[in-house]
């Protein structure tokens, strides 16, 4: 049938809950484009044997292949803008260094597309405040306070804060730190909140 494939390319996104990012399916998307491009090879061959020949009984199935055409292309627009919503999502929630498993399930444009994308944002961060910078990532929620408390959940290493203090960072121990340094330590798995 057509646009069966096109179609299964779409409920495998929509399985997907949000935050997670599925294996790029490239034998699928061949799929598509070879079944497109058989459609449209169909289609150019009754289109000229209708014009030469003058047969309208081949228009309907002609306006059916160009539909089947234009749903494909939706649907593997639709895949691929879905796909790059969800690493656009995990840059503001990894920050600029993706996890090896989530990489992984990218193909080589869409981790070019991240490079850019993080260079992008990288620059405008930089024009912002006075020529000083400011991280539009860190406090994606408010604070409530500046300062938290926090466990280390595996070995970091020496870790400085703004005012020059060095913190060693060891598996199981304990610090106050100041929010906005540690947020994105937070989101990579290093730091966990300490809740009182």
């Amino acid at each position: 049938m057509f646009c069966e494939k096109a179609l299964e390319l779409i409920r495998e996104v929509h399985r997907m809950s949000d935050g997670q990012l599925p294996a790029f399916n490239e034998d699928g998307l061949r799929q598509v484009l070879q079944e497109m491009e058989a459609l449209y090879e169909q289609n150019q061959t009754d289109v000229n044997e209708a014009k030469a020949e003058g047969r309208a009984d081949l228009i309907p199935s002609i306006k059916l292949r160009h539909c089947c055409l234009l749903r494909n292309q939706r649907c593997l627009t639709a895949y691929l803008y879905d796909r790059l919503l969800r690493i656009r999502a995990l840059r503001w929630e990894y920050g600029s260094v993706l996890p090896a498993n989530v990489r992984f399930h990218m193909c080589a444009e869409e981790v070019q597309w991240f490079s850019q994308y993080k260079k992008s944002l990288a620059s405008f961060m930089r024009s912002l405040g006075g020529g000083e910078g400011l991280d539009i990532t860190q406090d994606m929620k408010p604070p409530k306070s500046l300062y938290i408390e926090v466990r280390c959940l595996k070995d970091h290493g020496e870790f400085e804060i703004d005012d020059g203090t060095v913190i060693l960072l060891k598996k199981n121990s304990q610090h106050f730190l100041p929010r906005w340094k540690c947020e994105q330590l937070i989101r990579q798995g290093v730091l966990e909140h300490v809740m009182s």
